[in-house]
């Protein structure tokens, strides 16, 4: 399987990483964080954009499709990049109108326009048929979760999932800010409209990514699998 082989990662997750081309390219320089290769990328000179990126940049470019996880018992990497690939055998691309540029919360992403159905059924498939591979979640990040205050829908998706955004809660985007002050939102918008690239149209999710937590707790992709069924 590559790189994933050989080092230690402490958590793992299935991710959309775009291919190859303008908007992985954005997303790297944006973040900071090249999540294909593992490496640092330059960020554009945009003052305090370093600042508002702290937090995704650890996990580079992405859309979560199963949140990160640990593996549970004696499970190895290349049990899980074997289901994973069986997975991807399995499923259909999912097709969308478009992406744009939306706030969620208090952060900015891309998120999906027309078609998420499609999308929805890839990350409950990932979510779902991996789930044997998830260690339980320790009690300190299940009170850490539930502090930011989880509707019961929430907090039951939680104790079965281990993560309280998954299933219909689920809604696909590619982080591009931490929380950001509400006044300040207009601004980061129009600096991100300054360098986002043509977004795709229609946006086709054709593959799923394993990515790994290292030890300096940056997330790295190991492997892309191509969705064929």
């Amino acid at each position: 399987m590559g790189k994933g082989e050989f080092m230690s990662y402490s958590r793992f997750a299935i991710y959309y990483v775009p291919p190859v081309g303008p908007l992985a390219d954005f997303g790297a320089s944006w973040l900071g964080w090249d999540v294909v290769h593992g490496r640092e990328a330059r960020q554009p000179d945009v003052p305090g954009l370093r600042d508002i990126t702290m937090t995704p940049r650890k996990y580079g470019f992405h859309g979560t499709l199963k949140p990160p996880f640990r593996l549970k018992g004696t499970r190895t990497i290349q049990d899980l990049d074997k289901a994973t690939s069986d997975i991807a055998a399995s499923l259909s691309a999912a097709v969308c109108a478009s992406l744009e540029l939306a706030t969620l919360g208090r952060f900015l992403a891309l998120t999906p326009l027309g078609g998420i159905e499609a999308v929805q059924r890839v990350a409950q498939a990932c979510v779902s048929e991996l789930d044997v591979f998830r260690a339980p979640v320790e009690a300190p990040e299940l009170a850490r979760r539930r502090a930011a205050g989880l509707s019961a829908r929430q907090d039951a998706l939680l104790v079965k999932w281990g993560y309280p955004y998954v299933m219909e809660e689920f809604r696909f985007h590619l982080t591009l800010s931490g929380r950001l002050p509400e006044a300040e939102i207009p601004v980061w918008a129009d600096q991100v409209q300054r360098y986002l690239p043509d977004l795709p149209s229609p946006f086709v999710l054709d593959q799923i990514a394993l990515c790994g937590e290292r030890e300096d707790r940056r997330f790295e992709m190991l492997h892309r699998y191509t969705l064929a069924g």
